[in-house]
């Protein structure tokens, strides 16, 4: 500890004698940190990313058919907004196998996707068959200009 104590004296010293009494000065920091480069730059072009989603209808719950046609709608919009949201963030694939005796005895693969879809917007919602479709699209010039409002750019 009193080593510690010895070498912050002896360059507060040294900074003495040598003159640099700024050398300490908070004007003088801030100054050195007025410009940060983020390394974003507006692309040229912003392409439109588009997304479909499907849900049967008959494998729906409910007690009426138009209750089992809103929840296909509901999942197809999830289903959709999915679809997107790997597109934008990519898929996490997990992939598992075990062996017993030198043979496969089982083999597992998970996906995953997960992120924040701010900007993007159903386009059409219809039903096709015993099936309810719905398509969405997210329009990077929105997504890019949400991030220059809020400052995140």
């Amino acid at each position: 500890m009193m080593k510690n104590w010895q070498l912050i004296g002896s360059v507060l010293l040294l900074c003495a004698a040598a003159g640099c009494s700024n050398f300490l000065s908070s004007s003088t920091v801030s100054r050195s940190l007025l410009y940060v480069d983020d390394g974003v730059e507006e692309p040229e072009d912003f392409p439109i990313l588009h997304a479909t989603g499907y849900a049967q209808i008959s494998r729906q719950r409910g007690p009426t058919a138009t209750d089992r046609t809103l929840q296909a709608m509901r999942a197809s919009k999830v289903e959709a907004y999915r679809e997107l949201a790997e597109q934008v963030y990519g898929v996490y694939i997990k992939a598992s196998s075990r062996q017993r005796s030198g043979k496969e005895s089982s083999d597992q693969v998970t996906a995953q996707v997960d992120g924040v879809l701010q900007g993007a917007r159903v386009i059409r919602q219809y039903p096709l068959a015993d099936a309810y479709v719905t398509e969405v699209e997210l329009d990077t010039q929105v997504l890019y200009d949400l991030y220059l409002m809020r400052g995140a750019l």
